[in-house]
């Protein structure tokens, strides 16, 4: 009895510890270190956008590596955005495999609530294009400068009916970055061509001395130079009357690529923050009420177990919000959900045992036997049943279509797991450790449950 409850003692004391953590892992600069709680898109407000992709041109064998490139360039240029946390996958429709809205891109960004500057920021591929001169005007033209700084923006995308295409596109660089006018220090947009692109750069200024080259930039020609000589090495420079953000947007747009398969968008979302804390407050709420209210009634109703299965249901939310920390787990009001009903799935499995107890005490057995064999006979029932709930979390997760549903699946698993320790474990530590050791009127009284002798 005297090592029961020493043991009992410092699982107490590791579940306070675990509980000072969660508090004080919440202030940054604390012993703790900060570990605050990932918030999803629901909780922490931010922009949750939905595009449908185009792969009705596609066959069957690429659209699965189309997709996942998408994500992959999306989620790079998310990154760009300095969003904490994002979330990008695709996901199938409802509609039919060969369609193409079947296949759609969804985009949680926490934090960013200007939807618009989003959107543009995701969607926008640069399209940049070597073009040659064929009009005798634009020859008679004395520079590049002259042609930009004499033309509107209308007028910048009209002049690319006055070149032709020479199939040299920023599909063929390999690598952006931004450079600066040894003359003037203006900023310009250094390239770096793949094998491909720097020959056909090459031919292309080797057979056109004399010529314009224009370079176009999302349809507008943003720089016209004279070729004047063969350039071999593959590099290149766009100068302009650029400034700084807009080259250093260039070199990141064109670094990141063009995206692999298009994009619409098709539906947009913005939770403001006050709205996402109000869903905060009201899951905490709404978890502090159902602690509450499951242990008025687990110390009413089965006494001296039910005071230990409230101790227990402590321990076993001081691990859960820990692990929530540290794994960690990026909880939505789905998941804040899901963690309320293992509260409750918790305490049935101390219920289930309390109950064996209490067949066990009628059968004329003593306090000290019925509590072994309450646990003993209760742990198979309590042991199916949590694995078929385990395993049907583990196929919602795996096979949800949301975060949604993803985020209330991780959560569900890992209090159960956690639920069938504390029950098994911390439960029956502390009870053995409070028991009474002599089976009189009183101590039967507080071990058993209900009105019912």
């Amino acid at each position: 009895m005297f090592k029961q409850r020493i043991k009992a003692v410092y699982v107490l004391i590791f579940a306070l510890l675990i509980g000072y953590f969660v508090y004080a892992s919440q202030v940054a600069g604390t012993w703790a270190g900060f570990h605050p709680f990932h918030l999803g898109l629901d909780l922490s407000g931010g922009t949750h956008l939905v595009y449908s992709a185009d792969v009705s041109k596609m066959s069957g064998d690429d659209i699965t590596s189309s997709m996942a490139s998408l994500r992959d360039v999306v989620e790079r240029r998310v990154n760009t955005l300095g969003v904490s946390e994002p979330i990008v996958q695709t996901q199938l429709g409802g509609a039919l495999a060969g369609e193409g809205n079947a296949y759609k891109l969804i985009v949680e960004l926490p934090g960013i609530t200007d939807a618009d500057k989003a959107a543009a920021e995701i969607g926008q591929t640069p399209v940049l294009e070597f073009r040659l001169a064929t009009a005798a005007d634009i020859k008679a033209f004395q520079a590049s400068t002259t042609i930009l700084s004499q033309s509107t923006t209308t007028q910048a995308l009209e002049y690319i009916k006055l070149f032709k295409e020479t199939g040299l596109t920023g599909a063929m660089v390999s690598r952006a970055s931004v450079q600066f006018n040894n003359t003037t220090n203006a900023p310009q947009v250094g390239l770096q061509f793949t094998s491909d692109g720097a020959k056909l750069f090459g031919d292309i200024t080797k057979n056109n001395i004399g010529n314009y080259i224009g370079i176009f930039l999302d349809g507008a020609l943003v720089s016209a130079p004279v070729v004047q000589s063969e350039i071999t090495g593959g590099q290149a420079q766009i100068s302009g009357s650029f400034t700084l953000p807009e080259v250093q947007k260039v070199v990141r747009d064109l670094n990141f690529g063009a995206l692999p398969v298009p994009i619409s968008l098709i539906s947009t979302q913005t939770i403001g923050p006050s709205l996402g804390q109000a869903a905060v407050n009201g899951g905490i709420y709404a978890g502090v009420v159902a602690f509450i209210i499951i242990s008025i009634f687990l110390v009413l109703w089965y006494r001296l177990p039910g005071l230990v299965a409230v101790v227990a249901l402590g321990v076993y939310t001081a691990l859960m919000l820990a692990l929530f920390k540290m794994i960690p787990v990026t909880l939505s009001a789905a998941g804040i959900a899901g963690f309320i009903i293992t509260i409750g799935m918790a305490v049935d499995a101390n219920i289930l045992i309390f109950e064996r107890m209490k067949e066990e005490l009628r059968r004329g057995r003593g306090i000290s036997d019925a509590m072994h064999e309450g646990f003993a006979r209760a742990w198979t029932s309590i042991r199916d049943s949590n694995i078929s709930s385990i395993i049907t979390g583990v196929i919602l997760y795996y096979f949800g279509s949301t975060a949604i549903i993803t985020g209330f699946a991780l959560v569900f698993v890992v209090g159960v797991g956690v639920s069938m320790f504390t029950a098994i474990t911390a439960s029956r530590m502390f009870l053995y450790a409070v028991a009474p050791r002599k089976t009189t009127a009183l101590s039967t009284f507080l071990i058993s449950n209900g009105f019912i002798k």
